[in-house]
């Protein structure tokens, strides 16, 4: 809706007085402006009259990634205009050698320009489709798998040798408190926490463990059980049916397996209506209906468990 400025009330004394206040008004809008975008995308450096600009800069970091990982932020900024501008230098070496008119640069510029239009496109369609509707609906699907699982919460005492074990088990049957021995004669990594191993499925620990957990009680402390990591004793604290976790906590991997997956529809579709001959195989005009998909559209369901435990 177009904005009407209200008439003055009285007269020509009261016009001018509007006039006056909207002229400030004007002009304090405009003090307070944001910056131009030019303001906001600087020359950073000029090489031989070339510009390079923060937007640059940024892209070039993208692009860099993994290699500026472990970069101080001054540091990684100084590194990546360097790159840029030693980039500029020998962009402009490369033209002045015709580079650009060989058959071998036009193939590869040819292939970068559809990796890059088809990075784009996927990036588009993966974000319109993952909505907060979209997340939870994974996410009650996921949840509804989940629940109900029973889950032991339970420590345990890793010792090397079976009589190592068994003076474990003895010093419990004398009184000894299960966590503070964890913590003096487990070698496990989590024995500085009391042998805790937090809440799991029988899934997530080796079967020798699972099968001795989930048939103890709550309170009950195992005989020694042997496994491929040595000999353990098992104190159960709690039993519970499995809940499947808060959507914030699997929020992120949903998310990606949304867009993932949305990819993925979008390149399906897409190849059900185009003409793909392939001259490597006996059929030579034959649909593509094929399900491979390409490593940046692959399905990938949403972790709502802890990784497997040892």
């Amino acid at each position: 809706m177009t904005a009407v400025s209200p008439e003055p009330k009285s007269g020509l004394r009261s016009g001018l007085g509007w006039a006056a206040m909207t002229g400030a008004l004007a002009m304090a809008l405009l003090a307070g402006s944001p910056v131009s975008a030019q303001d906001a995308n600087p020359v950073l450096a000029k090489v031989n009259g070339a510009e390079i600009r923060q937007s640059d800069v940024a892209l070039a970091e993208e692009e860099l990634g993994p290699s500026l990982a472990q970069m101080d932020p001054a540091t990684k900024k100084d590194n990546v205009l360097a790159f840029l501008i030693d980039m500029k230098i020998v962009a402009k070496a490369a033209e002045d050698k015709k580079i650009a008119d060989r058959d071998d640069f036009k193939t590869r510029l040819a292939f970068a320009r559809n990796r890059l239009l088809m990075d784009n496109l996927l990036s588009v369609e993966g974000k319109a489709a993952t909505t907060d509707e979209a997340m939870k609906k994974v996410y009650e699907e996921a949840s509804k798998q989940i629940t109900g699982e029973q889950e032991v919460h339970a420590r345990h005492i890793l010792v090397e040798t079976e009589a190592d074990a068994k003076q474990v088990a003895e010093d419990l049957k004398k009184g000894a408190d299960f966590a503070e021995l964890a913590k003096k004669k487990s070698k496990d990594p989590g024995a500085s926490d009391g042998g805790d191993l937090g809440f799991f499925t029988k899934e997530q620990m080796v079967p020798e463990f699972s099968a001795v957990a989930f048939a103890l009680e709550p309170g009950k402390i195992s005989d020694p059980v042997k496994s491929q990591f040595g000999w353990h004793v098992i104190k159960v604290e709690e039993k519970r049916a499995r809940k499947a976790p808060d959507f914030d906590q699997v929020k992120a991997q949903i998310e990606t397996y949304v867009t993932r997956k949305a990819q993925a529809d979008y390149v399906a579709k897409l190849r059900e209506s185009a003409k793909v001959e392939r001259m490597d195989q006996a059929a030579a005009e034959t649909p593509a209906k094929s399900d491979a998909k390409p490593d940046a559209a692959k399905d990938a369901k949403p972790e709502a468990t802890p990784a497997k435990k040892k």
